[in-house]
Order: structure tokens, then C-alpha cells, then sequence
């Protein structure tokens, strides 16, 4: 038995009832084969077992009171994997499905993820099976004040900087910053994502949609096209697939669909944005109301039949494994070329292996949505330096990274034999960074 397969193994045995995490670590490792046979000493250094391993994994109960005096108790996590290129970076999930699984699948794809962006962050994750939907605002405060009064203890800013995901955006950070300020008594970049008016950054909040949308257009550029004229589905409607909308749209591209949990909706003329701001971002409302207010545009009831749209580029933006074998035949009979994953982990392995098969430029996490942590690591350092860039000088730094990300996969995956396969090249050129941090630093 080789190296890598030994390795899997003993993850699995360790860590029953995680397929989340033994999904992520086998894609990841499996990819990384080439790259241990032509550096033996990594397995005598057990490189490998200490890069799958978290270096510390805090779990927490989060106690609060609701609006009728209730109490209720929800579980809290913070897995801090790995600090070899910086400190913890990643975000905080708010949502019934998290569980430790998640939260660790999630962590290993962070450290290759913020080290393909250049950057001296370390991987980490965390959150709460805590549900924001339906709370009042109250009950949102208390229940995030709860949560900080046990994570202030594990992060700072020069040990753990996290920041928003699912179910914790710009008022969920308000609340959890006001917290760590009031307990720790001093106002520190410990926290990015946070508003303009306390130390926030411009761009923040576009950031992984419009990087996600560079990246498949660098892509496009190399092979003598543009997103001009393309049609795009976008699954998801929050933070990533709202800007990743608005790119695409400034960008030339025609975005006919998208979807949120109920169903999606189609628009041949193009989706208005201002509409669909208006409804999921003001109002909190649902994707079918879309088709109530633009005459032409459709509804339909569930979510996989957005996969059967003819397009030439498809955006998955919503969350882990939406996109399997079927859904991925789906769109390879309708045209797609270009596949940018906005979500964390969106399309299974069979689905990966319909794309490679079909010839479709794939694009993974990892390095496609790698612009919300490259620019919350440019407001680290705005926050260290007491700083302030406008939106076009942190756009264009975002530009920069997205490019230079996909040349550094796209290099990587040509050095070792795989030319194309981009989950390759993403975790080869992620992983090489890492590993020569880990091996300088001895057995640690």
C-alpha cells in the first residue's frame, strides 16, 4: 500500500462518521500522489498525517434566551488546522447542518485555499448548528454574544482571524466583534468582514463573487475567449452568487437563472439585479417572487431542473454537493465549457469526473471562491497598518490575486503531469507552499 492510500485509511479509521471530511481529504490527497513520490522525505517526516490532522479543535455548548425567555443550547466549533504559512483564517457557519464533519472538511480545503492566494494565512473553520433564519434580532445578538464569550478565549489577531459564511454576514460580525471588544477591551483586526464604520474593507462583500468571475474569465482569456455574449447559470442567491451576478453581467455575460432552496427562476432576457437585490438582500425574501415582478421570467418549483438550462458558463454558488454525476450530465448536454465553483465543495467526485470526461474547463473551490479570503486578508492588513484603500485599489488587488491563482494551479498542474485538471493543480500549487513551511519548522 502506498503512502497516500495508508494515510486515508488510518483518516477514516480515526474519524468515523465524518464523510464530509473523508470526501475533502481523499480529493485532496489522491491529487497530491505525484508530488510524494518525487518528495520521499515528506512521508519520513509523516507530512501527510500532520497536514490532515487539525492542530487543535475546540467544541462548546452556546447557551441563550429567546424572545419568550426560553433557553435553548447549540453547539459550538472552531477547528484551527493549520498555522505553518500564518494565523488561522476562515470562516464561521451558522446553520442546522454544521456538525464537526463540515466544519473540518471545510478547514483542510481553507489551508490550501488561502495558500494559493499568496497570502501568510493559515487554514481554519468554524460555527454553530444554530439556525438565524426566523430569529428576531434580539435573539440573533444574544445568542452571538453567547458564542463569543467562549471563542474570544482561542482567537486573535495574530492567532485566529475569522470571518463571515453561511448564516453569518455583516450584522452577525457586528455582534460578535461587539462582543470580543467588550471582553478583551481592546479594538483589533480579530474579525474581518466587518462594517466600513469599524475597520472594514471596501469590496468585502462582492469579494468572492466578482473573484470567482475573474478567475473564469482569465481562464476564458487564455483560450482566446471572453464572457461577452456567454450565457451563465448561477445557483444560490446570497453574498457569492448575487455578485458573482453582477460581475458577469458588467463583464458582457447574459446570467439567464438562478435559484435559492425553493426553486429557480429563468430569465432569457437576463436577471435583473436591482429586482433580485431588492428581494434577497432588503426584503429576505423568496427567489419566486422574482417571476411576479419581471414579466417574461418563469419559476419552477426545486432546485436540480436549473441544471438542464442550455449555458455556456455555470457558477455553483450555493453549497456542498449540489452539482452530482446527473446533474453534471445535465449541463454537459447543454453546452456548458466553464464550471466556476462559488460554494465550498459544490460538485461530487462523479460530477468532477463528468466534467474532466466532457473536455469542461473546472474551476474548484479552492481557488475559484479564493477572493472573499484574499480580500479579508487585505483588510488585515488595512486593520494593521491603519489603513484605508478605496474600492477600485482593493478591486484591483483582488484582479491580481484571482489571475495569479489560476496561473499558479494552471502551472503546477502542467509540472506534474496533469495539464488542465485544475483540483490537480489547486491542491499541488496550495499544498507545495504549505508543505515547505511545515518541513522549515521542524516536527511540530
Amino acid at each position: 500500500m502506498n503512502y497516500v492510500q495508508r494515510v486515508l485509511e488510518e483518516l477514516k479509521k480515526k474519524n468515523p462518521c465524518e464523510p464530509e471530511f473523508h470526501q475533502a481529504a481523499e480529493e485532496i490527497l489522491l491529487s497530491l500522489a505525484p508530488v510524494v513520490e518525487r518528495h520521499p522525505e515528506y512521508e519520513k517526516a509523516a507530512l501527510l498525517e500532520r497536514f490532515t490532522e487539525p492542530e487543535r479543535a475546540v467544541l462548546f455548548r452556546v447557551p441563550w434566551v429567546d424572545d419568550r425567555g426560553a433557553v435553548h443550547v447549540n453547539k459550538g466549533y472552531r477547528v484551527q488546522f493549520n498555522s505553518a504559512i500564518g494565523p488561522y483564517k476562515g470562516g464561521l457557519r451558522f446553520h442546522p447542518s454544521v456538525n464537526l464533519s463540515i466544519i473540518k472538511f471545510l478547514g483542510l480545503e481553507q489551508i490550501l485555499k488561502n495558500s494559493l492566494t499568496g497570502l501568510p494565512i493559515g487554514g481554519g473553520k468554524g460555527g454553530s448548528d444554530f439556525d438565524p433564519k426566523g430569529k428576531s434580532e434580539g435573539e440573533i445578538m444574544r445568542f452571538c454574544q453567547s458564542f463569543m464569550t467562549e471563542l474570544f478565549r482561542h482567537i486573535g489577531q495574530d492567532t485566529d482571524v475569522p470571518a463571515g459564511d453561511i448564516g453569518v454576514g455583516g450584522r452577525e460580525i457586528g455582534y460578535l466583534f461587539g462582543q470580543y471588544k467588550r471582553l478583551r477591551g481592546e479594538h483589533v483586526g480579530v474579525l474581518t468582514g466587518r462594517g466600513l464604520s469599524y475597520g472594514g474593507s471596501l469590496v468585502r462583500t462582492e469579494a468572492t463573487g466578482y473573484g470567482l468571475v475573474y478567475m473564469v474569465e482569465e481562464a476564458m482569456n487564455c483560450r482566446g475567449e471572453t464572457l461577452s455574449g456567454k450565457k451563465v447559470i448561477v445557483s444560490g442567491s446570497g453574498n457569492v452568487a448575487l455578485y458573482a451576478c453582477e460581475k458577469a453581467q458588467a463583464l458582457g455575460a447574459t446570467v439567464i437563472a438562478m435559484y435559492d432552496s425553493d426553486g429557480y427562476v429563468l430569465d432569457m432576457g437576463g436577471i435583473d439585479l436591482a429586482v433580485m437585490k431588492q428581494i434577497k438582500e432588503v426584503e429576505r425574501g423568496r427567489i419566486k417572487e422574482y417571476a411576479a415582478r419581471v414579466k417574461g421570467a418563469k419559476y419552477f418549483e426545486g432546485c436540480r431542473g436549473i441544471w438542464s438550462v442550455p449555458c455556456d458558463v455555470a457558477l455553483p454558488c450555493a453549497t456542498q454537493n449540489e452539482i452530482g454525476g446527473e446533474s453534471a450530465r445535465r449541463l454537459v448536454a447543454g453546452g456548458v465549457k466553464y464550471v466556476g465553483e462559488g460554494a465550498n465543495m459544490p460538485t461530487d467526485p462523479e460530477g468532477i469526473e463528468v466534467f474532466r470526461r466532457a473536455g469542461v474547463v473546472f474551476l474548484p473551490a479552492k481557488a475559484a471562491n479564493a477572493g472573499g479570503v484574499a480580500t479579508s486578508a487585505l483588510e488585515m492588513a488595512q486593520s494593521s497598518g491603519r489603513m484605508y484603500w478605496t474600492f477600485e485599489e482593493v478591486d484591483a488587488k483582488l484582479r491580481e490575486i484571482m489571475v495569479g491563482i489560476y496561473h499558479n494551479m494552471d502551472g503546477a498542474a502542467k509540472e506534474y503531469g496533469v495539464a488542465g485538471d485544475y483540483v490537480a493543480g489547486a491542491n499541488i500549487a496550495g499544498f507545495l507552499k504549505v508543505a515547505e513551511a511545515m518541513t522549515a519548522q521542524g516536527i511540530v
